[in-house]
């Protein structure tokens, strides 16, 4: 250590930089242990230097940890070094680094550590890592202020990750109480928009399968139980968030903190204003919460409880209105004398939407005193659908010209960890500008690739559809000088990994050597590569595929204008394979002979395809896909995987030579791990609305089977494609209306309206995938419901009644019958009277005459009564 401390004051910076870079946080605080101050002042003006231009960007908890220490250790203030380590991409690690770091500071006598901490919590974002958090934290005084929300929301985050005391998990109740956070940050809890959705983490115990549920709640009941937090401020502080509103996933964690701390009833006397405020408007869960609370209460003042009632019988929520109902029957008998005025209360509910629920007010009103009441939406004239065309896609923007409006589109494109959407309108701008203003294309683009989300800055290894790292390192190349002469390198290499040049009808051009890398996909990747490879040509005029439309399709004169620009320049191969892609289908003899007309290798190409017809639609086949078998061991991905899974399995025309391999495609095999970018696509096939919906199907099936995020916001991008849709399109619908989240539920709803909207929708085929997916158990038929009400709500009864006629039969032949059944049997009603069309459900006739009057048999006889009547 002496003669590195020598070398550190005698020589260069170079043996510390040598230090970070492997990570030796300890080494780098003894290296700088007794330098002069001076010697400390100039390393810190080589150690900033050589931060800012260092590639990659990415510091893990190692480097971060050492180049905390080495801040730390050489910086004059506290505004220098967070300026570093408040860089996207560097990460610290923890209490350890935080020990490093204040014996650093205690050594030099530093003392701006809580301004350097304040500064750090102020730079936080919302990925930011646990343990660089932890970093932060552990630096800020005990008497501090919380720093911001967001220091908040990491902290909830870091409960979630449970510490370790040899081996074994601290309990989250230890863990709070020896917090000295937990004063200070307890009342934020119940003040922050949203944290509520981060407050409903599960602890493991020891394995994925062995953990507490919620845990975080029940922690704060036992110490409350304890007396270590007080009771009334938890009682307030959920009922006064559950008020405020939010969203409902995040409410969740405080209707389950109520739940644990079990209100008394002199507590819930106590807030009954705010109860009732809940029951009238709050969310369906946190007003069935409030409901349950309300009627143990022994003198509820009525008044104000029939009040309420008047909002709550007005809900859409059956549940909640079947209970409100059942709570004023009980209340009426109880209170004969004022029987009357709560059956009018009661009537409220005759014009509510649910036919069953019309009938039970109607007899509840009836049975206390109202007279007969004529219940019911008046009937209208049979009616379909009333849905507006969505009509041609929008001319795509145009061409990126001026290089600060690149850098403005980059830095949007690279600021978040999803994305991709503008890519192609970028790649286009980085090679126009590239081969005409590159100097000031790297300078614009240095600063936003310093400053890119984390995710761009690699490709995980474990997602073989990633582009992050390779559109990183084209924007990285972007404006460097090209060699006069071409040089055999990486993006050679990779290109021709890509392109099989001596193929035949049994192997296609585009290589794919990972089944779960699609063809689309590498194509995508091709394209990516060959610009790369041809960045920076003098001269060059843009990409041939660039969009003439947002739907991703290109106009055919257009491509024949670019190619008469390009001249005798060859045309880069893949850039013209997607280009022709684009192109509408169908024969055009006379766009091809001026094609031919150019004399030139991409005329010949773009002729040949347009004589052709361009690409034909596959043929699908509809295949059952189940798990892998059970790996040795502990197997926890294998777990995770659906029983059974629908897929496509699409394979070219007779006597067609799928020259791409696009038209040949099988399912890939079941996988925990989501893939990102198939939102882009539907634009590299915008006329095959089939072809990309068999290649997006295993992203939306994931969202509904595997219960996995954003696997559905495809399907509006898909509805806007055009060709035919067949079993691909039905199947990734059905999947889409049983998603577990519900934006993913959304853009399936989007996608099926604007299908119906522009007559491209099979609802009948949509339907029979959805009843067989749900009788198989592969779909949750409670998810669904909510999206179709939405739609026949919107203006698509017709639709969703022709649906519903399909998905029927082999529900109701289902042995067990599914959660949420009775409920889709009464939007059939709804729809089918509300249209006047009749159309036979086989099995219906079966069920509505079965004895008993379970809900399942009342509401099939309603709609069997429906048809009949109609």
């Amino acid at each position: 250590m002496i003669r590195r401390r020598v070398e550190l004051a005698a020589g260069g910076p170079s043996d510390l930089f040598d230090l970070i870079e492997a990570g030796s946080a300890g080494r780098v605080a003894d290296a700088l242990a007794g330098l002069a101050e001076q010697r400390r002042r100039a390393l810190g003006v080589e150690l900033t230097d050589w931060v800012r231009t260092r590639r990659p960007v990415l510091w893990g908890p190692g480097r971060g940890t050492a180049l905390a220490v080495a801040a730390v250790g050489c910086l004059p203030t506290a505004a220098q070094a967070a300026a570093l380590l408040a860089r996207r991409g560097v990460t610290i690690d923890g209490e350890r680094a935080a020990r490093l770091v204040r014996a650093t500071a205690a050594d030099r006598g530093v003392a701006w550590l809580p301004d350097l901490a304040r500064r750090l919590a102020g730079k936080l974002a919302r990925d930011t890592w646990v343990e660089h958090w932890r970093f932060v934290a552990a630096l800020l005084p005990a008497d501090a202020e919380p720093p911001g929300d967001r220091f908040v929301e990491l902290w909830v985050r870091s409960l979630a990750w449970p510490e370790r005391h040899r081996g074994a998990p601290v309990p989250l109740p230890d863990r709070l109480r020896a917090d000295p956070l937990l004063p200070a940050l307890l009342p934020r809890l119940f003040e922050i928009d949203g944290l509520g959705a981060s407050m409903t983490f599960d602890e493991i115990v020891s394995n994925r399968q062995d953990r507490r549920p919620v845990v975080l709640s029940a922690a704060l009941a036992q110490l409350a139980a304890e007396g270590v937090v007080a009771r009334t401020a938890l009682l307030d502080g959920a009922v006064g968030r559950l008020l405020r509103g939010d969203r409902p996933v995040a409410l969740r964690a405080f209707t389950t903190l109520l739940d644990q701390l079990q209100p008394t009833t002199d507590e819930v006397a106590a807030r009954a204003t705010d109860y009732l405020r809940l029951l009238a408007d709050a969310p369906a869960p946190v007003a069935t919460v409030a409901q349950k609370a309300l009627r143990e209460l022994p003198d509820l003042e009525l008044e104000a409880l029939l009040d309420t009632s008047r909002e709550v019988l007005l809900r859409p929520d059956k549940t909640l209105v079947r209970g409100q109902l059942a709570w004023l029957d009980r209340l009426a008998r109880r209170h004969r004398d004022r029987a009357a005025e709560i059956a009018e209360v009661i009537a409220v509910a005759v014009d509510h939407p649910a036919v069953d629920l019309r009938d039970r007010a109607t007899a509840l009103a009836a049975r206390h005193g109202l007279a007969p009441v004529a219940g019911g939406p008046a009937r209208t004239a049979p009616r379909g659908d009333d849905l507006p065309h969505p009509g041609p896609a929008a001319p795509a923007p145009a061409a990126i010209t001026d290089v600060d409006e690149l850098a403005e589109e980059v830095a949007a494109l690279l600021g978040t960890e999803r994305g991709g959407e503008p890519l192609d309108r970028i790649l286009d701008g980085v090679v126009r500008l590239a081969a005409t203003d590159g100097p000031r294309l790297r300078a614009a683009l240095a600063p936003v690739l310093a400053r890119r989300h984390w995710s761009w800055a690699t490709d995980p290894h474990w997602d073989p559809c990633s582009l992050s790292g390779l559109v990183g390192e084209v924007l990285e190349a972007a404006g460097e000088p090209r060699p006069a002469a071409p040089q055999p390198g990486r993006w050679a290499a990779l290109l021709a990994a890509l392109r099989r040049p001596d193929r035949s009808a049994a192997q296609p051009e585009l290589v794919t050597t990972d089944p779960r890398l699609n063809a689309p996909h590498a194509l995508l990747r091709a394209r990516i590569v060959e610009i790369g490879h041809h960045l920076g040509e003098p001269g060059h005029p843009g990409l041939l595929a660039a969009p003439t439309s947002t739907d991703g399709a290109l106009d055919p004169l257009a491509l024949l204008e670019r190619l008469t620009e390009l001249g005798g320049r060859e045309p880069w191969h893949w850039d013209l394979t997607q280009a022709l892609l684009r192109l509408p289908p169908g024969v055009d003899d006379a766009l091809a002979g001026k094609a031919e007309a150019l004399g030139t290798a991409g005329g010949d190409r773009l002729a040949a395809w347009l004589r052709a017809g361009g690409l034909p639609d596959p043929v699908q086949r509809v295949v059952t896909l189940a798990p892998r078998a059970r790996r040795k061991g502990y197997d926890w991905e294998h777990d995770q995987l659906p029983a059974r899974r629908v897929a496509v399995e699409l394979r070219p025309p007779a006597g067609y030579d799928d020259r791409y391999g696009l038209l040949t495609a099988d399912p890939p095999p079941l996988h925990t791990e989501p893939r990102t970018w198939a939102r882009l696509w539907p634009s590299l096939l915008p006329h095959h609305r089939g072809v990309v919906a068999a290649y997006v199907l295993p992203e939306v099936a994931a969202a509904a089977d595997m219960d996995q995020r954003d696997g559905a916001p495809v399907l509006p991008l898909l509805a806007d494609c055009g060709g035919a849709g067949g079993a691909a399109v039905d199947l990734a619908l059905a999947y889409g209306l049983g998603a577990r989240h519900g934006a993913d539920r959304v853009a399936a709803l989007d996608a099926l309206l604007a299908l119906a909207g522009a007559g491209r929708l099979d609802a009948a085929g949509v339907g029979g995938r959805l009843g067989e997916l749900v009788a198989g158990q592969a779909v949750k038929l409670t998810r669904a419901v909510e999206p179709l009400r939405d739609a026949a709500t919107v203006g698509a009864p017709l639709t969703v009644w022709r649906l519903l006629a399909a998905a029927l039969p082999p529900l109701l032949a289902a042995g067990a019958p599914p959660r949420g059944l009775p409920d889709l049997l009464t939007l059939a009603t709804e729809t089918a009277t509300a249209t006047g069309v009749r159309l036979g459900v086989p099995g219906l006739a079966e069920v509505a005459a079965r004895g008993g009057s379970t809900r399942l048999v009342t509401e099939a006889r309603r709609l069997h009564r429906a048809l009949a009547d109609g």
